[in-house]
């Protein structure tokens, strides 16, 4: 089944481009066709317009992650103290401003090159719905303040719940510098661009292996590919295709719905613009409207993956649609008799730190990877290609020196242990959240348990 964004997406433009054939050569090969790959292969062939490359898909470029998430496209701001912990204070300053810059750079990209991605830099809204979650935020924006580098301010609960459309939003506050997009179209509108700058774009065509070497060799199932480098892009795919990254990734998942049209009822309730809303759970519910006057609702951490395998779940319509729908009704109860268009749900690829990671295969020079991103892709990919770009390229620059360039950070334990863990810690935090939602006092064992998950959560925490 195509999630709902890909198939939208491929009404409009479902031309396919052959699957390789025969014996190919490229300067750079990059394995998957989704936002990492083909952002990586625009950034290279921008610095360096001579460059042969080429991209091979398993399916469709946008039939990944690139083509289910919410189209969120949001900053690592509120991230910053992970951020500073792991790299150090100039290292997160630099990082977190180059995730807000990643938004205007999409933009611009999206305008000089004609892509309607349907992008609207309305902002982003991150509210509390119960007195558990309240000021959250405080102490993250707080030393955001202290470095110049907050764009967040508050607003009052009247403004809140007028800008989020729902009386269940009791506090929040706002960030200009976010957007949101049509997922789909921008992933199948940057396919257009790299095709229109001489990038070779083989779909249908899986990696069944590679041989490494000064000319690194991909074996498809009618072909082969030699590139002098390699860029593996594949995200929550890697866990499952190399067993040494089997423990640095947990493959959960992200679920979603989307309603019919009803754009004059959207208007009544306050929700006039693509404003993305954020709750402070640390398995968030997040919802915005789309320009054609839906509401998509989702939320994260409900599925996990035994071993990081792609589990055929995923490709399919939501097991969790009956929840997203009573969810989706409590926030907005005027919706309560709009149908249910389309639910789907994808593998999000959740590091260890909440951020994607980069480097070198097995210490190959030529063979890099990047993935991790934690279900906070749409933004951060763009820097994934600046990175990887920089790599390929050999540059001494910030992104090649940086420490997202030096591997995984730490690992999750073996299996059963982390599966089994895994599933013990979300339904602790479901009760939690639960018991918060009843303003009732959550059990000691469901707080103490529900904080080893901070990795995965949406906002920092001092």
């Amino acid at each position: 089944m195509r999630p709902f964004w890909l198939e939208h997406a491929l009404s409009i433009d479902g031309e396919l481009t052959p699957a390789l054939q025969g014996s190919q050569r490229a300067d750079v090969g990059i394995v998957g066709g989704g936002f990492t790959g083909l952002w990586t292969a625009l950034q290279l062939k921008q610095q360096n317009p001579a460059l042969d490359i080429a991209i091979i898909e398993s399916d469709l470029c946008g039939a990944g992650a690139s083509g289910r998430n919410g189209g969120c496209l949001l900053t690592w701001t509120t991230k910053f103290f992970t951020l500073r912990r792991l790299f150090g204070e100039a290292e997160a300053i630099r990082l977190a401003k180059a995730s807000e810059a990643a938004v205007t750079h999409i933009a611009e990209f999206c305008g000089k090159h004609g892509i309607d991605a349907e992008f609207r830099q309305d902002g982003t809204l991150y509210t509390a719905t119960t007195q558990a979650q309240m000021g959250v935020l405080d102490p993250v924006l707080k030393e955001l303040n202290k470095y110049g580098i907050n764009s967040y301010h508050p607003l009052s609960t009247a403004e809140v719940q007028r800008r989020s459309g729902s009386a269940r939003n009791l506090a929040g506050v706002f960030s200009p510098l976010a957007a949101t997009v049509h997922p789909g179209k921008l992933v199948r509108g940057l396919r257009r661009v790299a095709l229109e700058m001489g990038i070779r774009i083989y779909e249908r065509t899986p990696m069944l292996a590679f041989e490494p070497g000064r000319q690194v060799t991909i074996q498809t199932p009618a072909g082969t590919l030699q590139v002098g480098k390699m860029v593996l892009a594949i995200n929550a795919w890697m866990a499952s295709r190399f067993p040494q990254f089997e423990r640095t990734l947990a493959v959960v998942s992200s679920d979603m719905v989307i309603t019919e049209k009803c754009p004059e009822l959207l208007q009544q309730i306050g929700l006039k613009d693509g404003v993305s809303v954020l709750d402070s759970r640390t398995f968030v519910f997040y919802y915005r409207t789309t320009e054609d006057g839906r509401l998509m609702l989702g939320k994260g951490g409900n599925t996990f993956a035994w071993r990081g395998r792609i589990l055929p779940v995923f490709d399919q319509r939501s097991p969790y649609e009956d929840q997203l729908k009573q969810s989706l009704h409590e926030f907005f109860p005027a919706l309560a008799e709009v149908p249910i268009t389309a639910s789907w749900n994808g593998p999000s690829d959740r590091s260890v730190t909440g951020f994607p990671f980069f480097g070198k295969l097995d210490g190959h020079p030529n063979i890099f990877y990047g993935f991790g991103y934690s279900g906070n892709g749409v933004g951060p990919t763009y820097m994934g290609g600046q990175l990887l770009s920089s790599l390929v390229l050999g540059l001494d620059n910030a992104w090649s020196r940086s420490p997202l360039a030096d591997g995984p950070r730490g690992t999750f334990p073996p299996e059963p242990i982390r599966y089994l863990g895994s599933l013990v810690v979300r339904n602790a935090i479901r009760r939690k959240e639960r018991a918060e939602d009843l303003e009732r006092k959550p059990w000691l064992l469901d707080q103490m348990l529900s904080k080893l998950a901070n990795a995965a959560g949406k906002a920092d925490k001092a």
